[in-house]
C-alpha cells in the first residue's frame, strides 16, 4: 500500500504543478488582447449609443405642441376638456375657441376671431402637459372653428384643434389670392438701442427685421403690413405699415419696419406681424424701467419743499418788527422837549476843535439819560448851547 501511494502523490503533485506552469505561460498572452479588445470596443459602443439619445434629443426638439379635445362638438354653455403635450415646461398658455379658422390656414384675422371673453389661461407641468375646462362660447366671426392654444410669453408656439360650436352659423373661408402668399423664412428679431432720451420718458423704438418669401405664382408690389403691440395679457393694438418693393414669385427679400411705444412704457411688449388677415411672426420685446423719470420725480419732492421754505424765511425776515434797535435810535434822534416848546430846535452844526480848558477841567453833571457822558472840550461858558436850543446830550 505504501509502495503505490508513494508514486500517486508525484503524480497528483506534479498535475498541479503542470496547471501552474501552463496557466502562467497562457495567462500573460489571453490578458492583453483582452485587455485592447474592451479598448476598441469601448468607442463603438458609444458611437452605437450616441445616435440613439442624439435621435431621442432630435425628437424632444422637433417635437410640436399638440392638443386634444373631449367633444368635437358641443353648443354654447357646454364644456369640454383641453389637453396637450409637448410645450415648454411650466409655461402660460391660452385657450380660445375661434372661428374662421382651420388648422392648416390658423386664425384668420387673429384674436379678433375669437371669443376672448371666455378664454381660459393654464400652466403646462414640468413635462409640458396640460389639461383644463373650458366652456364653449360662440366666437363672433362664422365657423369653421378651432380651439386656439398659444403660448403668452417667452417662445412663440400655438396648436390648433378642430372644433364645431353647434347652432353656430358656417361659412366658407376667404380665398387666398395669389399676392397675398407671403411667409416668414427666417426668425424675426428687434434692431435698434435705447438713448439717453429714452431714460427720461421718450418713447422707446426699434425695428421689426424678418425674411419672407413670396410663395404665389404673381409678384407682391408695395405691401401692407399690420405691426401689432401688445403689453402683458392684452389684445394687440394694429398700426398699418408699409413696405416700399416688390417680391417676385419664388423671392425672398428681407423686410425692416419701424415699431414705437407709447411714451414712458416698460415691461414686457409683443410685437406681432400680420398680413392678409394671417398673423406671420411674434416677437417679445422686454422694455427697461424710465429711471430718469422717477429721479426727476425725487429731486422735485425735494428741491420744491426747500425752495418754499426759503422764501417762507426771506419773507418772515422782511415783515417782522425790529424792536431791539428802535429805542436807541428814538433816545438819540428824539430827544424830550419841554412843555412851551412847539417847534423843533435847528440843528446846531458841528464847530470845528479848538483848544479848550485845561485838561484837569469836567463839565458840570447831568440829570439826563447822557450825564454820564464827559462835557465836549471845545464848548465854552459864552458857546454853550442855552435851555431853547437843546442838544442832542440832554438839558444841563
Amino acid at each position: 500500500m505504501t509502495g503505490q501511494a508513494g508514486p500517486a502523490a508525484p503524480r497528483s503533485g506534479g498535475h498541479r504543478g503542470a496547471t501552474r506552469r501552463f496557466a502562467a505561460p497562457f495567462a500573460a498572452p489571453f490578458a492583453a488582447p483582452f485587455a485592447a479588445l474592451l479598448v476598441a470596443l469601448l468607442p463603438a459602443l458609444l458611437m452605437l449609443s450616441a445616435p440613439g439619445a442624439g435621435a431621442a434629443d432630435t425628437r424632444a426638439a422637433d417635437a410640436k405642441p399638440v392638443v386634444t379635445l373631449s367633444k368635437q362638438q358641443a353648443g354654447k354653455g357646454g364644456e369640454i376638456i383641453v389637453k396637450g403635450g409637448g410645450w415648454r415646461p411650466n409655461a402660460l398658455l391660452m385657450m380660445l375657441i375661434c372661428g374662421r379658422s382651420t388648422p392648416d390656414r390658423g386664425v384668420i384675422g387673429g384674436t379678433n376671431s375669437c371669443a376672448n371673453a371666455e378664454g381660459r389661461a393654464v400652466t403646462t407641468d414640468g413635462k409640458g402637459a396640460f389639461r383644463k375646462k373650458m366652456p364653449v362660447a360662440e366666437p363672433p366671426v362664422p365657423c369653421p372653428c378651432v380651439v386656439h392654444v398659444a403660448t403668452v410669453t417667452g417662445e412663440q408656439a400655438a396648436a390648433d384643434a378642430v372644433f364645431v360650436v353647434a347652432g353656430h352659423p358656417l361659412a366658407a373661408l376667404p380665398k387666398e389670392t395669389g399676392d397675398g402668399r407671403l411667409a416668414v423664412l427666417a426668425t424675426t428679431r428687434l434692431e435698434g438701442e435705447s438713448g439717453i432720451l429714452t431714460w427720461f420718458g421718450a418713447p422707446p423704438a426699434r425695428q421689426l427685421v424678418l425674411t419672407v418669401g413670396n410663395l404665389g405664382s404673381t409678384p407682391v408690389k408695395d405691401p401692407v403690413f399690420e405691426v401689432g403691440t401688445a403689453h402683458g395679457v392684452f389684445a394687440p393694438q394694429w398700426e398699418e405699415q408699409q413696405w416700399r418693393g416688390t417680391i417676385a414669385s419664388g423671392r425672398k427679400a428681407q423686410i425692416k419696419l419701424p415699431v414705437e411705444l407709447t411714451a414712458g412704457a416698460h415691461g414686457d411688449y409683443q410685437i406681432s406681424l400680420r398680413y392678409g388677415g394671417k398673423v406671420l411672426a411674434e416677437q417679445p420685446w422686454g422694455v427697461g424701467r424710465p429711471w430718469g423719470v422717477t429721479l426727476f420725480w425725487i429731486l422735485l419732492c425735494l428741491v420744491v419743499p426747500a425752495a418754499v421754505f426759503r422764501i417762507g424765511m426771506a419773507v418772515v425776515d422782511k415783515v417782522r418788527p425790529r424792536s431791539s434797535r428802535a429805542p436807541g435810535r428814538a433816545r438819540r434822534r428824539r430827544p424830550p422837549r419841554r412843555a412851551g416848546t412847539t417847534a423843533k430846535a435847528p440843528k446846531t452844526p458841528k464847530p470845528r476843535r479848538t483848544r479848550g480848558p485845561a485838561e484837569g477841567s469836567t463839565a458840570a453833571p447831568t440829570d439826563g439819560p447822557a450825564s454820564t457822558t464827559a462835557a465836549l472840550p471845545w464848548f465854552t461858558p459864552d458857546s454853550a448851547p442855552s435851555e431853547n436850543r437843546p442838544t442832542t446830550k440832554g438839558h444841563s
